[in-house]
């Protein structure tokens, strides 16, 4: 684990072309450009808004730490939880999508043995981090505008970032699994679509059975989205035993990710 950052360090500026190209690549010919990656997340919570808050008449009420009631008191407010946690899913799925093919995707550097295909998951998780990023601004703006900023604002860096290594665990476990196992990536799509519903991000972990409350656990959105929902939504200090948990867990993925595919790197080649 001391090794991974170091790596990512001394590859920082080939990390930040690779990033730079991958975004500029996948605008590249539209007219509206880096336009995009502030519309896709608004139209998605749009679309959920009007589902959930005008439709289906939803409204957010959970338990606090204190043993109180956390309640949306207005439809905006409904509209920034659903937003918050939309944002987070969009980072990991969009990691998750890319992963099983993003060494196959790549097959002219593997036979580059100087190239260090270790960054690529860098560059994917760089990539999905500059959308979520520019979405986290949208919905600062949107929260100064509707409620204003809250102290424990200050701490989103903190509860945001044990969901990179997560992430790059899972992508480097998926990349490499997927250069044997192809059908891997047909399954992506509905994965995320499961972690999606199978997390407190369209409803409050309180509406669910105890039993199946505490399976949420196990969905690696459960947590980041939970804390940043405290600091930024109801300015409250983020739990920190199971962000302390969650970070160590996701450290422990992170290696083990990085692990596998170390050790299935050699075979690439071959079944390429």
């Amino acid at each position: 684990m001391i090794a991974i950052p170091k790596e990512a360090w001394r590859n920082r500026y080939l990390l930040e072309q690779m990033t730079r190209r991958e975004i500029a690549g996948r605008y590249r010919g539209s007219w509206l450009g880096l336009v995009w990656s502030l519309v896709t997340p608004l139209v998605m919570l749009a679309l959920y808004a009007l589902v959930f808050g005008v439709f289906l008449k939803a409204r957010w009420s959970q338990t606090a730490p204190d043993g109180g009631t956390l309640a949306a008191a207005s439809f905006t407010d409904f509209a920034l939880i659903l937003f918050s946690g939309l944002l987070l899913h969009g980072f990991l799925a969009e990691c998750l999508g890319r992963a099983p093919s993003l060494v196959t995707s790549n097959a002219n550097l593997v036979q580059k043995v100087v190239f260090p295909l270790e960054s690529l998951a860098w560059s994917t998780a760089g990539t999905a981090l500059f959308h979520t990023l520019t979405g986290l601004a949208v919905l600062l703006v949107m929260l100064v505008v509707a409620r204003g900023l809250p102290p424990t604002a200050l701490l989103l860096p903190v509860v945001l970032l044990p969901l990179l290594p997560m992430a790059l665990g899972l992508v480097w476990l998926i990349s490499a699994v997927g250069v044997f196992f192809r059908d891997i990536a047909q399954t992506m799509q509905p994965i995320t679509t499961i972690l999606l519903f199978l997390s407190p991000i369209l409803f409050p972990a309180d509406l669910l059975p105890e039993a199946l409350r505490s399976a949420l656990i196990l969905n690696p959105l459960t947590v980041p989205v939970e804390q940043v929902r405290a600091v930024l939504i109801w300015g409250n200090l983020p739990d920190w035993n199971a962000l302390g948990a969650y970070t160590l867990v996701a450290v422990l993925i992170a290696a083990v990710g990085r692990s596998v595919f170390e050790r299935c790197r050699e075979g690439f080649a071959d079944a390429l």
